[in-house]
């Protein structure tokens, strides 16, 4: 797929970032926020991650993860929707990092998003709960090392914790469902199925 690494695992993206301020949809409120190309979905939400907000129950207190931030579309919905949680804003990529940043200070909630690189985690954090719409085309040998890294950091318990992803299903959302249970003995079921999407939800 052209330009993937550029979207997906590119620490500084060689495009033009094309910065630009964008109307979306976030946690109910029509809002203004920065985006850029070289980072993921550069038009906007795209269909899985609002299907991911859209079906996913608002989230706990406490540290949260989403995984592959891009600009942030999931963490500053994570924050907006909860006063009392820290959001860990995850990327490999600078650009997408520095967005998610500016859109925190943009919509006010810049003192409980924190956007970093994933050695920027302190080891001690675990989470009460991780959403993330995970890079599936870089490849399954790097997703799954990144899952083998995260979902194992996330706490015990059911909904609304624990970790909820979307996945296409015709790019392997069954079959990713099963390694985890298989690989990393986490119960894994599907949540909800909508526009050729399914929603996992991943316990400990």
């Amino acid at each position: 797929m052209p330009g993937v690494s550029d979207h997906y695992f590119t620490a500084d993206p060689a495009s033009d970032a094309e910065r630009r301020v964008l109307g979306v949809r976030l946690g109910g409120q029509d809002l203004d926020v920065e985006v850029a190309g070289g980072v993921f979905s550069p038009g906007g939400v795209d269909k899985g991650t609002r299907i991911l907000l859209d079906e996913v129950p608002g989230p706990p207190s406490g540290d949260l993860l989403d995984l592959g931030c891009g600009w942030g579309p999931v963490a500053l919905t994570m924050a907006l929707a909860n006063p009392a949680a820290t959001v860990w804003a995850v990327d490999v990529n600078a650009r997408a990092l520095d967005l998610v940043r500016r859109n925190a200070e943009r919509l006010g909630v810049a003192d409980r998003v924190r956007a970093v690189t994933p050695d920027g985690v302190p080891d001690a954090v675990t989470f009460a709960a991780l959403w993330s719409n995970p890079p599936i085309r870089v490849g399954k040998s790097v997703l799954h090392e990144m899952l083998r890294t995260w979902l194992p950091r996330i706490a015990p318990g059911g909904a609304p914790g624990g970790a909820w992803m979307v996945v296409q299903k015709n790019l392997g959302s069954d079959s990713l469902a099963r390694w985890i249970e298989t690989e990393l003995g986490l119960v894994t079921r599907r949540a909800t199925s909508s526009k050729g999407f399914r929603v996992l939800h991943t316990t400990r």
